[in-house]
């Protein structure tokens, strides 16, 4: 823009000033591979006025604040976050929890510069898709209780609090399974797997990250899978396991993790010990239109991230909406859900954002944890021997030398509330008040509280009021 407003004739200052007002910025992650940083000389190849811009930008800014650690350009590379920060009139995180550590950390020097700028503006989803379209049977249950018109106005859902009576967890848990069937009928179409709907539906699907931890996950899977064929494990609920995620093309990490979740799905899918205690399913496409089937069937939402690094997430959202309850760190939107919804009606496990700061500030030795663990060791070495002449050695010595996302540090407290997940499971009338709940808690997350929120305090808009 400031490039375009310079060839119309205006100056330097001026279009910058012009461009400062119009933009603003919204920070969705802390990860630092996807806060862009630009050689200079290669984008000067690409686009070199847009360089000259840059250059400007960064010399204007050391200008105006001498004394400070802000940069744009710095070792002849272009820090984008940063000229992202510079260049707008606000800049926020996209859940409580993310927008502070963007405050204390990410961004700290330039909130002690521009603290107006910073502000919260948590995510939401629409629940026309995601609740309307998706689950027509709930939602016809829901409009009983408070109404027509709550999906365009969903802080209503909080009139379902006080009809929580015997009935309506009865039909509640009827219209789960129902949907449980519906997603058996669309998994045994696409995967080939036939899951039985009675079993538990253990959920976590999204992108494939180290920071989500999907690999601790599938690691309590091997875990439940031993101890349930050396007969130690004798009060289990039959859970199915499904995973859904894809990974960015050069990952090769996330892509090692991938296979082995697939081999633990290939090893228990087929072993006849265990078929009617447990099974596995990787979605092999997963996409939007298979949520649609995965968010109305789903009893338990992992979100499972380590403590501070996952900005919100909106699966969580959808998931606790459609009255799945979460298991999941004190991380990112869990957060809020958890304060909406009450501790007591989530599955929380895992050390808080502070906690992991003071590990790796003391330094964190994931063998610190594995020691003493007979658990953890089992599990690992089980992965290290490997079978069908296939081993994850690689896997392995990363949990035990780097484990760069604290699995191992999380690990036990991890299995602590799935066996706690377990025994309330078996009270199915208080499962269901907890999802309930869940749902009648969820209406600050649509989408709608959220544009308005954007409207009102970033983009200076008029807003029209919720359900117009």
């Amino acid at each position: 823009l400031i490039r375009l407003l310079m060839n119309e004739g205006l100056d330097f200052d001026a279009a910058f000033n012009i461009a400062a007002r119009i933009f603003s910025y919204t920070n969705h992650t802390v990860m630092s591979e996807a806060l862009e940083k630009w050689d200079m000389e290669l984008l000067r190849s690409v686009v070199p006025e847009i360089c000259d811009i840059i250059v400007r930008i960064d010399a204007k800014l050391r200008q105006e604040h001498p004394q400070s650690n802000l940069f744009i350009v710095k070792d002849n590379t272009a820090h984008m976050a940063n000229l992202s920060v510079y260049v707008s009139t606000a800049v926020n995180g996209v859940a409580k929890i993310h927008s502070q550590i963007l405050r204390d950390s990410l961004f700290h020097d330039w909130y002690k510069v521009f603290p107006e700028r910073f502000q919260n503006k948590t995510n939401g989803i629409t629940p026309r898709r995601w609740l309307g379209l998706c689950n027509p049977e709930l939602s016809a249950l829901i409009e009983e209780k408070v109404g027509p018109g709550f999906l365009k106005d969903l802080d209503r859902l909080s009139q379902m609090k006080d009809q929580l009576d015997d009935a309506t967890v009865e039909r509640f848990n009827a219209i789960k399974l129902e949907k449980k069937k519906q997603l058996c009928a669309v998994i045994e179409q696409h995967e080939g797997i036939k899951l039985d709907p009675s079993f538990v539906f253990d959920v976590q699907v999204k992108r494939l990250h180290e920071y989500k931890r999907q690999l601790m996950n599938a690691l309590s899977v091997m875990d439940i899978y031993l101890r349930l064929k050396d007969g130690s494990l004798t009060d289990f609920t039959p859970t199915a396991f499904i995973f859904g995620a894809k990974a960015a093309p050069g990952y090769v990490r996330a892509k090692s993790i991938i296979c082995y979740i697939n081999r633990i799905a290939d090893l228990i899918n087929n072993d006849p010990a265990v078929r009617e205690k447990l099974r596995v399913v990787y979605l092999e496409e997963y996409c939007v239109s298979l949520s649609e089937h995965l968010m109305p069937a789903a009893e338990v939402s992992e979100q499972i991230s380590l403590a501070g690094t996952e900005a919100s997430g909106t699966g969580n959202m959808k998931f606790m909406l459609n009255g799945a309850i979460t298991l999941g760190t004190l991380d990112g939107a869990n957060v809020e859900i958890a304060d909406a919804a009450g501790k007591e009606n989530e599955l929380i496990f895992g050390m808080l954002t502070p906690e992991v700061n003071n590990l790796k500030q003391v330094g964190y030795h994931p063998n610190a944890f594995i020691m003493g663990d007979d658990v953890a060791n089992s599990a690992l070495n089980f992965l290290e021997r490997g079978w069908n002449g296939e081993n994850f050695h690689e896997v392995t010595e990363n949990l035990r030398s780097s484990d760069p996302y604290m699995v191992m540090a999380d690990f036990k407290d991890y299995r602590r509330a799935q066996a706690d997940l377990q025994k309330l499971y078996a009270d199915r009338e208080t499962w269901a008040r907890m999802s309930l709940k869940n749902i009648a808690n969820s209406g600050i997350f649509s989408a709608d509280r959220a544009v308005l929120d954007y409207a009102r305090d970033i983009w200076y808009a008029s807003p029209v009021p919720m359900g117009k």
